[in-house]
């Protein structure tokens, strides 16, 4: 039932185209404790209601991020697309190549997908979108530019801005999805985690990151013009869900804590430098519950670090991501924090 139910959805799709923040204790055991085998849960356990499980690990390298995948992965299987944001040229904060090249090959019938870009840029043609994957080092292993084709409607369930929202149309050919994250600041969404990944980064260039950022056929000429704020943030949240709901249980979350400027990487070159220390990977099968806890984490940093970053999710009503997602029924704002160091 659940390949027929699948295969439906995707029918729809095709068809439609044509037509708190820091409500969470105990971290500070995620800094202090040592060493241990397996897992420990480190969040503190009082309350009452479900929690998600979030993997946690202060070691940023691929050693740690395929143990993390290897305790969410149930679920993935088959066609397997790995959501990254591969970032404009020469980039100073992108993910480390080698990193996701040793984690790519772990991963069975792997790729790394993407759409073009909606601003005019290094990647709004797919032509010169895979001059720049070259020039990042991303060559070692198949990108799926997955609005090369066009792009696919698909439906946005409970939404209040959306019905459908339109995607890179070669998303239908994959069986699960990897949303694997360089989590950091943004320009208008304040912050950029596994959900903003998904509701821009699936959407395709032309049709689907229009109706996401709210424009027309005439782009705002500066970034402070793009509409941003609520809507914004739940425009975001209506797409992300069309992805989520279109993979169902085959998908998961990782999101890299490391250089976390307060500027995307669609800012290349002129990425503001971080200012927080790097603190390390999460892993969740809840998209709520690692862009939730990912947020705690950056609050719970001294002032002096987190200050430039807490500003900039604050000044762009940022944290309206989650209240959004809540309101979506995108996964679980409560979490435990599990360490596998």
């Amino acid at each position: 039932m659940k390949d027929i139910s699948r295969r439906s959805f995707i029918k729809w799709g095709v068809a439609a185209a044509a037509g708190a923040v820091l409500s969470h204790g105990g971290f500070s055991g995620v800094w202090a404790q040592a060493p241990v085998v397996g897992s420990r849960d480190v969040t503190d356990r009082t309350g009452s209601g479900s929690r998600a499980k979030v993997y946690f690990s202060k070691h940023i390298d691929a050693d740690h991020l395929i143990r993390l995948y290897d305790k969410i992965n149930d679920g993935i299987y088959g066609k397997t697309a790995i959501k990254l944001h591969t970032g404009e040229r020469h980039g100073p904060n992108i993910l480390p190549r080698h990193m996701v090249r040793e984690f790519q090959r772990h991963v069975p019938d792997s790729t790394i997908v993407e759409t073009n870009t909606l601003y005019v840029g290094d990647r709004d043609t797919t032509e010169k979108h895979r001059e720049t994957l070259k020039i990042n080092g991303w060559d070692f292993c198949p990108v799926d530019i997955m609005d090369e084709d066009g792009a696919v409607m698909i439906p946005v369930r409970g939404g209040k801005h959306f019905t459908e929202m339109s995607v890179g149309k070669h998303m239908l050919n994959y069986d699960s999805m990897i949303v694997l994250t360089h989590f950091k600041g943004h320009p208008r969404g304040g912050f950029g985690g596994s959900m903003k990944n998904l509701a821009i980064g699936c959407a395709d260039g032309q049709i689907g990151k229009r109706m996401v950022h709210g424009v027309g056929q005439v782009l705002p000429k500066t970034s402070a013009q793009w509409p941003g704020e609520e809507p914004f943030m739940e425009n975001m949240a209506e797409s992300a869900k069309a992805t989520i709901d279109f993979f169902g249980k085959h998908i998961v979350y990782l999101n890299v804590m490391r250089r976390m400027s307060v500027d995307c990487d669609c800012t290349g070159t002129a990425a503001a430098e971080p200012r927080i220390p790097d603190i390390g990977i999460l892993a969740s099968t809840d998209l709520l519950a690692v862009d939730q806890a990912s947020v705690d984490l950056v609050y719970a940093q001294p002032e002096v670090y987190r200050h430039d970053l807490v500003e900039r999710m604050e000044s762009r009503k940022g944290l309206h991501q989650l209240q959004a997602m809540r309101d979506l029924k995108m996964g679980n704002s409560s979490y435990e924090l599990i360490s596998i160091d």
